[in-house]
């Protein structure tokens, strides 16, 4: 008998962890639709994240963010959610996603993740002389944030997406209820 598990998923963790990457790939696996939360503020504000950082700050972004979370989360049916880096910084935001469905931590060293996104000039956060002590620093402030939100943490040091994506729907296969043995 073929188990089924949770096909309402959001991916959370560090920005350049991953989740846009894998997201797509789990959603394609699991066969339901892919949301960026990101891509769907990009969307509604008319501008990129970067350009409305500049503008209004983050604290406007954040409560905008909050806002768009709580509609995605309204949405019926499966879906594979990537988060914003940020988004757990608000308690109702970690409380809205554990609602929502499984929550994966897609867990990332600073140093991997500079490695990773050192040449990428659209992530606001980012756009600092030390970009790598920033990610420090909010990896600090961040890492137990996600902790509290997610039902699993995924560590993606070295695997290949497909790699990354094949141990989510294991963790997910494990995790699912198991209907009792006809006996």
């Amino acid at each position: 008998m073929p188990t089924t598990f949770p096909t309402r998923c959001a991916l959370v963790g560090m920005p350049g962890s991953g989740k846009s990457t894998v997201g797509r790939q789990l959603a394609q696996r699991l066969k339901v639709p892919f949301v960026d939360l990101d891509q769907r503020l990009e969307e509604s504000l008319g501008t990129s994240i970067r350009a409305f950082f500049a503008a209004e700050g983050e604290e406007r972004f954040r409560a905008l963010e909050a806002e768009m979370l709580a509609q995605v989360a309204q949405e019926g049916g499966g879906m594979v959610l990537s988060t914003g880096g940020g988004t757990v910084l608000r308690p109702e935001n970690r409380a809205a996603l554990r609602r929502f469905g499984t929550v994966l931590y897609l867990r990332a060293s600073p140093d991997d993740i500079f490695r990773r996104i050192r040449h990428d000039k659209t992530r606001p956060l980012l756009q600092v002389a030390n970009p790598l002590e920033r990610l420090r620093e909010l990896y600090a402030q961040r890492d137990p944030l996600y902790r509290e939100a997610a039902h699993f943490t995924i560590e993606t040091h070295r695997p290949t997406v497909a790699t990354l994506v094949h141990m989510i729907v294991m963790q997910l296969e494990l995790a699912a209820p198991h209907p009792p043995e006809a006996g």
